[in-house]
């Protein structure tokens, strides 16, 4: 008998403590890097969001066509995710005026539909099945409208629910470690939670990265957010040379 396994090699790492660590890191890089282009360089929520669209095309593009999973592309890819997200869904609540509420609603709803199309098409939405460009596109597709949700979320938890950027990191905290609980000792679906804990990752490292360059009156540090970024990115980079990454695998 032929117990030999084919394995496939997608084009997303795998979800390790590795994974989930530089994941909240660019999350947050995406809200003081957001922030510092579209606030401190003064260049406004729809111009910040043309630029960092176009980085973010780019960057896709460029993960598409490689044949094989780098996690430098990759996780630059994220990090373009978070800085338009955190622009997209700033000038959506504020200069159009929709409002964090208006905004979660409709971004949830573009997220369920990416999910429920994706699942339609290809069967699953598995992450350990990206490795085909529809996949892949699906994907991305999803990723970027969970960046914007969560960078909604955070502002519409810490701002208009009056729960501070410190109480609204410990309420996102407290939900991923159920998260995390019910992985380890429930039988829910791995696929499910595991893109629960990736939407709440967002908002949490929303809070942390207001709280880092907010002015005190607000709840904040205060910090520049050209240093906070800076210090992010170099954080992000030695995780990703640090520690060993791998694409994440399947059975044929």
């Amino acid at each position: 008998m032929n117990t030999h396994k084919e394995m496939v090699v997608s084009k997303v790492p795998e979800v390790t403590l590795v994974f989930w660590i530089i994941k909240v890191l660019c999350t947050t890089i995406g809200e003081t890097g957001g922030d510092a282009v579209s606030m401190s360089m003064d260049l406004g929520y729809l111009v910040s969001t043309g630029i960092f669209g176009a980085i973010f095309i780019v960057m896709v593009i460029a993960q598409a066509s490689a044949r094989k999973f780098h996690p430098v592309l990759y996780w630059t890819t994220i990090i373009a995710t978070t800085t338009v997200g955190t622009t997209l869904a700033d000038f959506a609540d504020r200069s159009l005026g929709i409002g964090y509420p208006g905004g979660v609603a409709i971004l949830l709803a573009l997220l369920l539909a990416s999910l429920f199309a994706w699942y339609r098409t290809l069967g699953t939405i598995a992450v350990d099945t990206v490795a085909s460009p529809i996949s892949e596109a699906f994907y991305w597709t999803t990723i970027m409208f969970s960046q914007t949700l969560g960078t909604a979320l955070g502002d519409w938890s810490a701002d208009s629910l009056g729960l501070g950027y410190v109480g609204a990191a410990l309420v996102f905290g407290a939900l991923l470690f159920v998260i995390a609980a019910a992985y380890f000792w429930t039988r829910l679906s791995h696929v499910l939670l595991f893109w629960a804990a990736f939407v709440l990752t967002r908002p949490l490292g929303a809070v942390v990265g207001d709280f880092l360059d907010k002015p005190h009156a607000e709840g904040g540090l205060e910090l520049s957010r050209y240093s906070a970024t800076a210090a992010l990115l170099v954080l992000i980079v030695f995780c990703i040379f640090a520690f060993s990454h791998r694409a994440a695998r399947r059975e044929a």
